[in-house]
């Protein structure tokens, strides 16, 4: 019985980008947040394709000067086989995993995705003047281990559109509890080193840009840390409700930017999810 239950348990450990990255990557990260569940229903090994729709709402507070908090409603697909996974804009390719025994199992998988956290200054006063910095695609590679006590998950991507040219740097421990046959609940921690060409295109402000009360900044690389929150609602076989609710405490080098006036950022998303 426990090791059926470890099974199922584990299955939910697929790929989130809140390890990617952090609250300004809301969208993202509320899709496969929300494509999570759809996983569950499969086995571990030579899983049928499977495909699902759904629908989100996300609220975040990016830690920006007076910028407003943000709130957006998300439709996605999502699609799965043995090979692949698709969930809106991420894309997951599987590689051969190893299997130390029913309780110890690594996952390697290469990556790739859509950032869609491009900052308007049209939008926010502080960034007003500013050129306007994209979100970019990102592409890196992935390791899972899957165990009795925490999920680990360790995960490098690096920005290939040539946007920001940054790299990030993920750490994820996850751990979760099944409440009777409809709930469970999901708590982690993720750490996440940006480096420096990311916190410059995002947070750095580049000589022709400089105005009073915006002076010349240059980003150095840092450590954003995350806590987040994960509860699960299982209607029925094809039917889930998810609440998703995160804090990050950003890097030193982010909090000293004068884009800057918050040393957190924050997220809460809710979503519905029908498997078919």
């Amino acid at each position: 019985m426990s090791s059926q239950l470890y099974r199922t348990e584990r299955s939910y450990v697929k790929r989130t980008y809140v390890t990617r990255a952090y609250v300004n990557r809301s969208l993202a990260a509320a899709i496969a947040l929300l494509c999570l569940p759809l996983a569950a229903q499969e086995s571990d090994s030579e899983q049928e394709s499977s495909w699902g729709l759904g629908l989100g709402v996300v609220s975040s507070q990016k830690a920006y000067t007076d910028m407003d908090s943000e709130t957006r409603v998300i439709p996605f697909i999502s699609y799965e086989n043995e090979y692949i996974e698709v969930l809106g804009p991420n894309l997951k390719y599987k590689l051969p995993s190893f299997e130390l025994n029913d309780s110890n199992k690594f996952n390697f998988n290469l990556v790739g995705e859509y950032d869609f956290s491009d900052n308007d200054p049209d939008e926010t006063p502080i960034l007003n003047g500013m050129e306007e910095r994209d979100g970019g695609f990102w592409v890196g590679a992935q390791v899972e281990w899957q165990n009795e006590f925490v999920n680990v998950s360790l995960e490098l991507l690096t920005e290939a559109a040539g946007d920001s040219d940054g790299s990030i740097f993920n750490l994820g421990f996850e751990r979760t509890w099944h409440i009777g046959e409809r709930y469970m609940l999901t708590p982690r921690v993720v750490l996440s080193r940006v480096d420096k060409n990311y916190v410059d295109y995002y947070y750095g402000v580049r000589a022709d840009e400089v105005r009073i009360g915006r002076p010349f900044y240059q980003g150095e690389a840092g450590l954003n840390t995350e806590v987040g929150l994960r509860g699960i609602y299982r209607i029925d076989q094809k039917q889930m409700i998810m609440l998703d609710l995160a804090v990050t405490s950003l890097a030193t080098e982010i909090k000293d930017s004068p884009l800057v006036d918050s040393s957190t950022e924050s997220r809460v998303m809710l979503g519905y999810i029908y498997r078919f």
